[in-house]
């Protein structure tokens, strides 16, 4: 899961314009596992079987149809030569030091907006074009957001400079602007409907706005991230059946998917083409009900075994499984309730304050939210190093998952998931030794080094006993 999935899109993509480049090297995600536009289903999920026998199928190291440099070379520790160790160092450093300088840079950007009056301009068009508030809306929301997207554009442009230095992103200029005016677009459309929606609410219940948009919010979320594999995804990358690309691997997913007890047949088991933009590895399953698929990337094909790319989908899998998704949600927007209370608790004293300076007549003016998205930007990230303690809680229930269900279907599949890992470090080049404090605020996902050793260690089935998860 990452920084954007599971519900917490909605905060996230409040405070800052949403820019799905969908390059994997573009998601702070430090465990290794580029998580790419994977908006993890936001649904229910059929309930995992128990009891199940495993399948008497196992699959072969040597599978063709990916790599297989990798097999035989025994993993104890995850390890990386002196050039790609500075390399992955220098790279965590400059992107915890961005990291941070995003957060003061952006609101900045907001009080720069507020202290200008950008907001109460855009308003004053909205309100002589229109007297009809929907209409007022397709005028004020794109404008602003267009705004916020060119006045942080700097910081997307040196994360991809940054990126392309270190050579996980190999993405043309061109082609990279030419998603990033893709992505703005896709905000202006989704965005203006919830600000929109916002300011209705607003206006109705000056008293519960903050509850009444929030169960608002919600049901559009879930719609957005329906819709996304089929609707989004495409745009941005090229998508073809897995069965026409690499049969094996298509098989040995089925054996997986068959003893997780999912539904997800090989009709919607994708190859996507990631390598004309990044270097990087990964594979997830997205989607809600007819949407859920598998999708791996040509990248992973080419530079990991057929056993690894079936631990890292398992992995994956076991978000599904184990209800992460429908536990996401639930604790995340919990979390989101709880900043927009604070918000609307918080607001009227700012707007009494500095709202006439600004120019903003009152909270039910178009012209406040640029406040709002102030005040969720800074509550964010107070919260943020609680919400990435779950979401690294919930990757390393995946990552146990993932050993579990790959136990007896994979030879030795403890030390293929150490490989899987260690070859997701060196490609991503994930810091063997990161900042503390970055692994804190920041680390969706446990560290490289941690999931290694986990992987190496957890073996309940050498003492006669059985996996958590998987009987």
């Amino acid at each position: 899961m990452n920084r954007l999935a599971a519900g917490f899109v909605l905060l996230y993509t409040w405070a800052l314009p949403l820019h799905p480049s969908l390059d994997a090297s573009e998601a702070k995600n430090q465990g290794g596992e580029n998580v790419a536009v994977r908006a993890e289903a936001v649904s229910a999920h059929s309930a995992r079987r128990s009891g199940e026998s495993p399948t008497s199928a196992s699959i072969d190291p040597g599978s063709p149809g990916a790599a297989t440099s990798s097999v035989g070379q025994q993993v104890a520790t995850y390890t990386l030569p002196p050039d790609l160790y500075k390399k992955a160092h220098d790279r965590s450093r400059i992107h915890f030091r961005l990291a941070l300088v995003s957060l003061v840079y952006g609101l900045v950007v907001l009080w720069v907006i507020l202290h200008w009056r950008i907001g109460a301009k855009y308003r004053d068009w909205a309100e002589r074009l229109s007297r009809k508030r929907f209409l007022q809306a397709l005028v004020f929301a794109p404008l602003l957001l267009l705004t916020i997207a060119v006045l942080t554009a700097p910081l997307d442009v040196y994360s991809e400079v940054v990126e392309k230095k270190f050579g996980i992103s190999i993405q043309g200029w061109g082609s990279w602007g030419w998603d990033w005016l893709k992505s703005q677009l896709i905000s202006m459309v989704i965005f203006t409907i919830l600000i929109w929606l916002l300011y209705i609410v607003i206006r109705r219940s000056p008293r519960r706005w903050w509850f009444y948009f929030w169960l608002v919010s919600l049901p559009i979320i879930v719609f957005v991230i329906f819709i996304a594999p089929w609707v989004i995804a495409p745009l941005f990358n090229k998508f073809e059946p897995l069965q026409q690309k690499d049969p094996t691997l298509t098989t040995a997913l089925g054996q997986l998917v068959e003893r997780a007890g999912e539904n997800i047949p090989r009709e919607r088991m994708f190859w996507m083409g990631a390598a004309e933009k990044t270097t990087a590895l990964n594979a997830y399953v997205t989607g809600i009900g007819a949407s859920k698929r598998i999708v791996v990337y040509d990248t992973t094909i080419a530079k990991a075994t057929v056993p690894q790319i079936v631990f890292i989908t398992g992995h994956e899998m076991g978000h599904y499984v184990l209800l992460h998704v429908p536990k996401g949600l639930a604790f995340f927007s919990g979390l989101f309730l709880l900043l927009f209370y604070l918000g609307y608790r918080l607001i009227g004293w700012v707007l009494a304050r500095w709202g006439s300076k600004w120019a903003i007549r009152g909270l039910d003016d178009w012209a406040s939210l640029p406040v709002l998205l102030l005040l969720l930007s800074v509550f964010s990230f107070v919260t943020n190093p609680a919400a990435n303690a779950f979401s690294r809680h919930q990757e390393h229930q995946a990552d146990q998952y993932g050993l579990e269900v790959t136990h007896g279907l994979t030879p030795d599949s403890s030390q293929v998931a150490a490989q899987a890992f260690q070859k997701l470090g060196e490609v991503d080049l994930a810091d063997p030794n990161p900042n503390p404090v970055d692994v804190f605020l920041f680390y969706d996902h446990p560290t490289i080094p941690d999931r290694i050793q986990f992987s190496l260690t957890y073996a309940p089935w050498t003492t006669g006993g059985s996996g958590e998860f998987v009987k």
